[in-house]
C-alpha cells in the first residue's frame, strides 16, 4: 500500500485523505525502502528521495514499434489524451521516438513537439532519425534526472509513457515540470501495473506522488494495449515550498 508520510502525528496514528476518490491511510513515522543509489545531484537536495526502489534504465525500447502500432497503442493513447492539430506536446523519455513522430503527425505543421531524454546518445540518435523522415515540427533537447528542462508555460500535454518508475528524483522533477505546463495543460502518464523495481508503477504510488507535488488526477484507466494504465493529470493549486513536500513511502498493513 502507498501512503503520503504525515508530519506531526504520533507514530501509528493515521488519517483518511481523498485523493481523485481513493482513500489513502496517511501515517507518520512509517519508513519506507529508500532508494540508495549513487549520491544525490545537489539541484535536488532540497527535496524528499524517493521512498521506493529506482528502475535502471536497460532499454530505450519498451516494445516494437510494428507491435504496438498493431493494437494501435499510439492512436488509443492520444485519441484519450485529447490529441488535436495545432497542440504543443512534450514526450519525456521519448527514447527512439515512438510517440514522438505520431505525436508530430497528429499536432500537424501548427503544432509543435519537443521530445526530451536524459541520455546524450538517445538524444542524438533521436535527432538524426527526426532529421532523416523530416519531421520539421519536432525538437530534440537533453534534461536531467531531476529536471525535464522545459519551456515556462509552454504544454497543452506532456507525455510520460513506460519511464517514470525510472525518475531519481520524482519529486524535484515534478516540481521543476509544473511551469512548462499551460493553464488547462495535462500530464499524460502511461505504465505498467508493477512495482517501480520491475519496471512499473503502482497506480496509488504514482497518484499519491503528483499529489504531493500539487497535481489533480483527472482520470485513470486501464490500457492494456499499452501495456498497463494511463493517467491524466491537471496542475492544483500553487507550486509547493520543497520543504513542504511529502514523500509517499510503501508500508505493509
Amino acid at each position: 500500500m502507498i501512503v503520503p508520510r504525515m508530519a506531526g502525528l504520533p507514530k501509528g496514528a493515521c488519517l483518511l485523505a481523498g485523493v481523485a476518490g481513493l482513500l489513502l491511510p496517511s501515517c507518520d513515522g512509517v519508513e519506507g525502502d529508500q532508494h540508495s543509489g549513487e549520491e544525490r545531484r545537489a539541484s535536488a537536495a532540497d527535496f524528499p528521495k524517493a521512498e521506493r526502489p529506482i528502475a535502471p534504465t536497460v532499454s530505450t525500447r519498451y516494445s516494437s514499434e510494428e507491435a504496438r502500432d498493431r493494437v494501435n497503442e499510439a492512436k488509443d493513447i492520444m485519441d484519450r489524451a485529447g490529441i488535436i492539430p495545432g497542440m504543443t506536446v512534450a514526450d519525456i523519455g521519448a527514447g527512439e521516438g515512438y510517440y514522438t513522430v505520431r505525436l508530430a503527425q497528429r499536432v500537424g505543421r501548427n503544432g509543435r513537439v519537443l521530445a526530451q531524454d536524459i541520455m546524450p546518445e538517445v538524444t542524438e540518435a533521436l535527432g538524426r532519425r527526426i532529421t532523416r523522415e523530416h519531421w520539421d515540427n519536432v525538437s530534440v533537447t537533453l534534461g536531467t534526472a531531476d529536471d525535464p528542462n522545459l519551456p515556462p508555460a509552454s504544454f497543452d500535454r506532456i507525455f510520460m509513457v513506460h519511464m517514470y518508475h525510472e525518475i531519481e528524483e520524482p519529486y524535484a522533477f515534478l516540481w521543476n515540470l509544473r511551469p512548462a505546463i499551460k493553464k488547462d495543460g495535462e500530464v499524460v502518464v502511461v505504465d505498467s501495473l508493477r512495482s517501480t523495481d520491475q519496471h512499473g508503477t503502482p497506480p496509488k504510488l504514482l497518484i499519491c506522488e503528483f499529489s504531493s507535488v500539487g497535481y489533480r488526477l483527472i482520470e485513470i484507466m486501464p490500457r492494456p494495449a499499452a501495456g498497463g494504465y494511463m493517467a491524466r493529470f491537471r496542475l492544483a493549486g500553487a507550486r509547493p515550498d520543497p520543504a513542504a513536500i511529502r514523500p509517499c513511502a510503501l508500508v505493509t498493513e
